[in-house]
């Protein structure tokens, strides 16, 4: 028996338009899901995907291979073969501003192993991951397979400031911040 998508203030529009039976608001009963393990700051966590989905489009690199995301300041790391410049440098937060600007709706989305979107990268998803997978959508921009806490609206997010970059090896690291306007 198919279960029906759970409606709420996140999903509501998105349902009225065309319902997805494979995709739910809540797992489905009898499905368990991996727990997760730290608490992350909503803002910063969502900011961080937006960087990982910016850095997928601009240098067609992986999403951060680590990533280490606090409150005050974060950073993650990529995979680059050099280094980028200081003007692609000021793309990315310039990017990342602009998503950030568009003020777009973070939708929590629960699927199937077997239907998960092509686009989801699952290369850092552990080996002993649940059947069913918790997916974080940022409007038309990123999704992700995700079990952290993220904002409703990127309009939650103050404004994202690159505030020291290095390369070493094929690894950029990237640290920033979020700083009220």
């Amino acid at each position: 028996m198919e279960q029906e998508p759970i409606l709420n203030e996140h999903n509501l529009a998105e349902s009225e338009s065309k319902a997805n039976p494979i995709c739910f608001a809540e797992p489905k009963q009898g499905h368990e899901l991996n727990a997760h393990n730290k608490q992350e700051y909503p803002p910063m966590h969502t900011a961080e995907h937006i960087l990982n989905q910016t850095m997928v489009r601009m240098f067609g690199c992986p999403r951060s291979r680590n990533a280490h995301i606090e409150k005050k300041k974060s950073k993650c790391d990529y995979l680059l073969p050099e280094a980028p410049t200081e003007e692609q440098v000021q793309a990315i937060e310039d990017k990342v501003n602009e998503v950030i600007d568009r003020h777009l709706d973070v939708k929590v989305e629960y699927v199937d192993r077997d239907h998960i979107p092509p686009e989801v990268d699952l290369s850092k998803l552990p080996t002993d991951a649940s059947e069913t997978l918790r997916l974080v959508r940022i409007g038309d921009y990123d999704i992700c397979a995700c079990a952290g806490d993220h904002v409703a609206n990127t309009c939650e997010i103050p404004h994202f400031k690159i505030i020291s970059h290095d390369w070493n090896e094929g690894t950029w690291r990237v640290r920033f911040r979020l700083v009220e306007s």
